[in-house]
């Protein structure tokens, strides 16, 4: 009978990365490229690849936010302009209606 080896189950552990240095790694990659700043920091080009897709994601929500809080103020002021004149116009056409019999 021979007995079965039980398989020892590698566990990697994942290693977190600071916000600093994320940043760090990622200024670094821009000054000297990808791949030279992966290697001298001992980590994969996609995970720098990741992380600037992130940093980039994250700022331009941040500037659609924006935005859409610009256009959303525009557009109240608009709707108060536009509730204005229809109250002006609704006195207006009272006045006349009475006027006229």
């Amino acid at each position: 009978m021979v007995k079965k080896a039980k398989a020892k189950a590698k566990t990697k552990t994942r290693t977190q990365y600071s916000a600093a240095y994320k940043a760090e790694a990622l200024s670094l990659a821009d000054k000297i490229g990808v791949s030279v700043a992966a290697k001298e920091l001992g980590i994969h080009e996609s995970l720098l690849y990741n992380w600037r897709g992130k940093l980039k994601q994250g700022q331009s929500t941040s500037a659609r936010e924006q935005q859409l809080a610009t256009e959303n103020v525009k557009l109240k002021r608009q709707l108060a302009d536009q509730t204005e004149e229809l109250t002006i116009l609704k006195k207006a056409s009272a006045y006349f209606a009475k006027n006229q019999k």
